[in-house]
């Protein structure tokens, strides 16, 4: 049984130094596909970085290795991923006329895949 929690992909600074290297780049596969997560979180659903979790919402799924923010990056309960394919399995299609499907405040469902 999963848990929820809010999810707000961004674009970030580490994501845009990385598309000068390339999509396929480390820096920048790096940045677009780990879910970072409050270590409270991390703590008290037993996760160490690089552990599996899948994520659900109501459009989509999507599978990601987790790692902690800084402990003032995001508040418990909510999770953070760079736009790019993980963050676009989550969103909706409907852009509301702005070609920008809603991508803040998503409801998602983490399942945690790692077993300890």
């Amino acid at each position: 049984m999963g848990e929820s929690f809010i999810l707000n992909p961004a674009r970030t600074a580490q994501q845009g130094c990385g598309i000068s290297e390339g999509k396929f780049g480390d820096k920048y596969l790096q940045e677009v596909t780990v879910l970072r997560m409050a270590p409270d979180d991390m703590h008290r659903l037993r996760l160490a970085d690089g552990d599996r979790v899948r994520l659900t919402s109501a459009f989509g799924t999507a599978e990601a290795p987790v790692a902690a923010a800084k402990t003032d990056e995001l508040p418990v309960g909510m999770l953070f991923v760079a736009y790019g394919d993980l963050s676009s399995r989550l969103m909706g299609d409907d852009t509301h006329g702005t070609g920008m499907p809603t991508s803040k405040c998503l409801d998602v469902t983490l399942e945690v895949l790692t077993d300890r």
